[in-house]
């Protein structure tokens, strides 16, 4: 028996490791070219920089790979050993199914334990990072946005030289403000001996120091002046992303409970019965948004929680389901176990939809996929053990 246990578990972790590189690897794909690669062809990011902002995407996608790889490995062995006959032989020598896949059941468990882990601190940890990582990438293009050596014309109503520029420090700074008058397009000159430059929230922050301009007056006359400091602000096109409190979605579940716990002192203020029409009106607003915010709260808690029980329920069925497809081709159990997570999936999307409408409880609809293939995978094995 112990032998038997041994060579399902070899064979199952065999698969398993192959079938999560596999998806790990196409849903790495989605997210590098989505986002890493557009990147490091405008040479805003290194090789290196690709291979650390890779790295900090495994465990997010590993929320999902782990699950349907658990599936799929189990459709597959379970499927090649009914095929092949072996489940026959063991059956006739008096062991029952349930004892048989006893070790693989647990396997499914500690990998939930393991999902917990990541779903509830890491994931959430390494996506803020990840974002962080690609805003760092994106600040490093102040270099490509001012390049050295020759003049940009770029920008809505400027023309910059820079003779040198760092990333943040610029030396030799000349620009040119463009104005609406076709006849005499620069309205102003500024020349500065250096400067600081800071991409935030889509626009390009650049500060001067010790510089002097010349601004044209209306009557074509030119005026001298002279500056310590003088920001710039500059729109671009490009939008990096805020620092600060992560968004709810990238909150780990210890972050989400304190959440929850601001949330509640916040609005821990009495609602008096007593008072005009106005001031319950208000009082009922505010009820109302608190509901809300914790509603969105308690969907990504229940999205943590629910979904690090998906790989006990995806080996309940995969075993049940191999064992009853009694087929030995890898193509029909990767098409069976791509279908079972569309379905189970499917629930988590309808869930996130529904997270601004309190009164539906979205939070609640995360366990039913879990519920559903538990109860159905638990069935398909007792009618499989019984030969029914």
């Amino acid at each position: 028996m112990k032998t038997l246990h041994l060579y399902l578990l070899k064979q199952v972790l065999a698969t398993l490791v192959m079938t999560v590189a596999v998806f790990t690897f196409v849903l790495l794909l989605g997210n590098v070219l989505n986002e890493i690669l557009s990147l490091l062809i405008n040479r805003q990011a290194t090789f290196g920089g690709l291979a650390e902002a890779v790295g900090l995407l495994v465990p997010f996608v590993l929320v999902f790979a782990l699950p349907m790889g658990m599936l799929t490995a189990a459709l597959l062995v379970f499927g090649r050993f009914s095929a092949d006959q072996e489940l026959t032989a063991v059956r006739s020598s008096g062991i029952s199914l349930l004892a048989l896949v006893t070790p693989i059941l647990v396997l499914s468990l500690l990998l939930c334990g393991v999902s917990a882990w990541i779903n509830m601190k890491v994931a959430p940890e390494c996506r803020v990072a990840y974002k962080h990582l690609l805003e760092d990438m994106r600040a490093q293009m102040n270099s490509a946005i001012l390049p050295e050596g020759r003049y940009v014309k770029d920008f809505p109503d400027y023309m910059f030289y820079i003779g040198k520029n760092d990333g943040k420090n610029l030396r030799d700074v000349r620009i040119c403000h463009l104005g609406p008058d076709p006849d005499s397009r620069i309205d102003q000159t500024i020349k500065a001996d250096r400067g600081t430059v800071e991409m935030t929230n889509g626009e390009l922050h650049v500060t001067l120091y010790d510089g002097e301009t010349m601004t044209r007056m209306p009557n074509g006359t030119w005026f001298p002046g002279q500056f310590k400091s003088q920001p710039l602000p500059i729109e671009t096109k490009t939008n990096a992303p805020t620092g600060g409190k992560p968004q709810l979605s990238d909150m780990t579940f210890a972050q989400l409970r304190e959440e929850r716990r601001e949330l509640e002192r916040n609005f821990s203020q009495p609602h008096s019965a007593n008072g005009s029409d106005e001031l319950r009106k208000q009082l009922t607003q505010l009820i109302s948004i608190k509901r809300d915010m914790t509603t969105m709260i308690l969907v990504q808690m229940h999205r943590q929680v629910a979904g690090s029980f998906s790989c006990f329920g995806f080996t309940l069925v995969g075993i049940a389901l191999g064992i009853r497809a009694h087929r030995r081709e890898t193509n029909i159990g990767i098409a069976l176990s791509l279908f079972l997570v569309l379905v189970y999936y499917s629930f988590m999307i309808v869930a996130q939809s529904m997270q601004t409408h309190p009164e539906f409880a979205p939070y609640l609809i995360y366990w039913i996929p879990n519920f559903l293939f538990q109860i159905i995978g638990a069935v398909m094995l007792w009618r499989v053990n019984r030969g029914i």
